[in-house]
């Protein structure tokens, strides 16, 4: 799988630091070219559980998964979102990076998503004044 370009990665980067100032939720992007399972969200929960996201302290981490060459993508939370947030909590969020992907501008699209996941969590998951970096903030490729 080939990386984004620097610039596309550090805009990334700054959408996850950016939007994880405002609550204690973690964000990853993960990146690939095909997606093994064929069913983007098998792939994203089993890329969530070998980043370890399953073990933050409130279990709020959320993965943007990509397969670019498969036109394939799953946004997923742990299991401390999915039980305080409502069933289509994702919906707006899937439906930008949609548009976004369509034009090829994956870095636009997931900085977008990042920003609008962190304020949605903020109601859910506002940052603590002991708030920790579980995650890193580096997008992981494979």
């Amino acid at each position: 799988m080939q990386k984004l370009p620097a610039e596309q990665q550090q805009q990334i980067i700054d959408a996850i630091k950016n939007a994880e100032l405002a609550t204690s939720g973690e964000v990853r992007v993960h990146i690939e070219g095909p997606c093994p399972e064929g069913d983007p969200v098998v792939r994203a929960v089993a890329v969530f559980k070998h980043l370890g996201m399953h073990k933050t302290r409130e279990q709020n981490g959320v993965l943007f998964y990509v397969a670019v060459d498969d036109r394939k993508f799953a946004v997923i939370g742990d299991k401390g979102i999915n039980q305080r947030v409502p069933a289509d909590f994702w919906d707006s969020i899937k439906d930008m990076l949609r548009h976004h992907f369509a034009l090829g501008e994956y870095a636009e699209g997931l900085s977008n998503g990042i920003s609008r996941a962190g304020e949605q969590l903020q109601a859910y998951f506002p940052r603590l004044s002991d708030d920790t970096n579980e995650l890193s903030d580096d997008i992981s490729y494979s």
